[in-house]
Parts: structure tokens; C-alpha cells; sequence
């Protein structure tokens, strides 16, 4: 497995992630958060107060993904469904503070899928959710579809970010790898548990360790369990490379080279959110940039450790991933520079 990069190869990869052009299909978010603090416990019920004192809004999901790909300095078309209320419509809003076109298909007859959450004094206290889980309609599938056709032969991968909340079904997910493999384009699934096996003959697949577990029904945790239930896996779905995110333990590849493993480049943890859009972002834009599935992992691994230091829905920033590679792997140690 690589764990180090020449100065060169790296400057050559980052240098080609501009104006890579990636769709983004799936379920689209609008996270809202409330800041504050806790001084006291109600009087009504034992739960705490908080003082808000300040309130924002954030890319999530799927265009959440998107967001970290213009951090990236590519370019993400972005397919998706809000509703017609206020949360589509500050979607939107956000995707044009940061001169992006999108897609966003409007479904009347469901809501935008809004999650806010309440930080007080840097810990999450509570998140509530609204969101409708049922299918799109065929009609609105069709739309998707038909946007996505559009602009095929103009992309370099597309990427399939599924949260269970309705958008990726089938018949569209099985429609939408068959037309990006007719043009040889590259397909990154983010999948979820309701349409695991569905994400068949892809080029990557990455699922989270209790994603696999929930999915096969299986514990990873057992000697050469990974290895077996990869093995498995990929043999049914099919896919080029298998990808599974491990948390603290970093990352698992298996593909037809054989096994490898990243370790985690975290340093500090203050909120895991986010971490698996921007370790599928970065993932993608470096694979379609010409990185190697092995090159594009551990990036996309310092990716999630920078993601995972924020609080908060946070895209990296291609100039932040660049230097924190560089600050590992090209710089002298601290002692080395004091000696000097």
C-alpha cells in the first residue's frame, strides 16, 4: 500500500484536479445549525438550555459532495430533488454564493430534506430531521435521468450518494451505471443500506464498516472476517474496486491487486460529519485526475482527517489537503528544523 508520495507525482495530481468536470446524483440536504451555549437546566423538563447565539446554514448530503468538489477546484453537476419551500430555495441560494449551476429537480409533493442540528459549547446536543423517505416518483426519475443525459458526454465521473431518502431507486440507479459505463465514465458509489446490492458493475464502491455489517449481516470485527465478507461482496455487486471506510482504523481496499490498508491521518476529532462526502469527493476527483484507486484513497484519507477537525458540515480545501500531505511527507521534523 502507498503511505508516501513523491513531490513531484503529488504536485503533478493536485495541479490536475482543476475543472474536472463530476455529477453528483442523490439525495440533496440543507443542514442548519444553531450555536450557543449551556448555562442552566430548564425548569420545565432536566434538559439543558441553550442560549443561541448564532445560526447558519450549510450544504448537506449530496450537496455537500458537490461543495467539497469545488473546494477541490473541480466542477460538479449536481442532480437532485428538493422541495418547493424554503430549504430548496436557500439550496439554491447557496449553490449560487459559489457560482455553481445545478440541476435541482422540484418535487411539490415532498420536502427538502433538512437536518439541524444544536451545537452548544462544541457538543452536538441534538439533531432533528425533516424528510420524506418514500420513492420519487417516475416522473421525477425520469427527470433526473434525462438531465443526467444531457451532460454525459461532457463529464469525467459521476458519483452516486445515496442516504436512503428516496432519489436513488431502481429502475434510475441501475439506468444511470449503464449509461455512464455505454461512455466509459467512471461510477463512485456512497451506497446505504435499503439499495446495497443494487449498485452493480461500478468502479468503486464504499460502503462504511456498519454499512457492510448491517448489509451482509455480518461482524467485521472476527479473524479475516474483512477480507472474507470483501471478497464476497464484490463478487456479487461486481464492482472494479472495493473501498471500506473504518472510522479511526482507516481504510480497506480490496480490487484485483489484493488487499490493502490506509491508516487514519486524523489528528484531532471535533465532528465526523461530512466525512464520508469528503472522502467520496476527493476520492473521485483524484481517480479521475489519473491518481491510482491506492493514491486516491490516502488522499481522500487525509481528506476525512481534515473534514473530522471542523465543526460542523466543512468542505477541505484543495490548498489545505496539499499542504498537510506536504507538512507529512516532504517537510523536515520539528527537531530537524530547530537544529537548524
Amino acid at each position: 500500500m502507498i503511505s508516501r508520495f513523491d513531490e513531484t507525482r503529488l504536485q503533478t495530481l493536485f495541479a490536475s484536479f482543476a475543472g474536472k468536470r463530476i455529477a453528483v446524483i442523490g439525495d440533496v440536504m440543507l443542514d442548519r445549525y444553531y450555536w450557543g451555549g449551556v448555562s442552566r437546566i430548564s425548569p420545565e423538563a432536566p434538559v439543558p438550555v441553550v442560549d443561541v447565539r448564532d445560526e447558519s446554514i450549510r450544504l448537506g448530503g449530496a450537496a455537500n459532495v458537490a461543495n467539497n468538489i469545488v473546494t477541490l477546484k473541480g466542477v460538479p453537476i449536481i442532480l437532485g430533488v428538493v422541495g418547493h419551500d424554503n430549504a430548496g430555495r436557500e439550496i439554491s441560494a447557496l449553490y449560487r454564493q459559489i457560482d455553481q449551476s445545478h440541476n435541482l429537480i422540484v418535487d411539490a409533493d415532498r420536502p427538502t430534506t433538512m437536518k439541524t442540528r444544536v451545537i452548544a459549547d462544541s457538543q452536538h446536543v441534538v439533531r432533528f430531521d425533516h424528510e420524506s423517505r418514500e420513492d420519487i416518483s417516475h416522473t421525477t426519475q425520469n427527470e433526473v435521468f434525462a438531465a443526467l443525459q444531457e451532460v454525459i458526454t461532457t463529464l469525467d465521473g459521476v458519483i452516486l450518494e445515496d442516504y436512503n431518502k428516496g432519489v436513488l431507486v431502481q429502475p434510475l440507479i441501475g439506468n444511470i451505471i449503464a449509461l455512464a459505463n455505454k461512455h466509459d465514465i467512471p461510477v463512485m458509489v456512497d451506497p446505504k443500506f435499503k439499495n446495497f446490492s443494487e449498485y452493480k458493475n461500478v468502479t468503486v464502491f464504499k460502503p462504511n464498516k456498519k454499512e457492510f455489517e448491517d448489509a451482509l449481516g455480518v461482524n467485521l470485527d472476527g479473524d479475516g472476517q474483512l477480507e472474507k465478507s470483501a471478497a464476497a461482496l464484490r463478487e456479487r455487486i461486481g464492482c472494479k474496486h472495493l473501498l471500506v471506510t473504518l472510522g479511526a482504523k482507516g481504510m480497506f481496499l480490496y480490487d484485483d491487486d489484493g488487499v490493502a490498508r490506509v491508516a487514519t491521518y486524523a489528528r484531532k476529532v471535533a465532528d465526523v460529519s461530512g466525512a464520508g462526502d469528503t472522502v467520496i469527493a476527493t476520492l473521485t476527483v483524484a481517480f479521475v485526475s489519473g491518481a491510482t484507486i491506492r493514491e486516491a484513497a490516502v488522499l481522500a484519507n487525509y481528506a476525512a482527517g481534515l473534514a473530522c477537525e471542523e465543526s460542523g458540515i466543512v468542505p477541505v480545501k484543495l490548498e489545505a489537503l496539499y499542504n498537510k500531505i506536504a507538512d507529512d511527507m516532504f517537510e523536515p521534523s520539528r527537531s530537524e528544523r530547530t537544529a537548524r
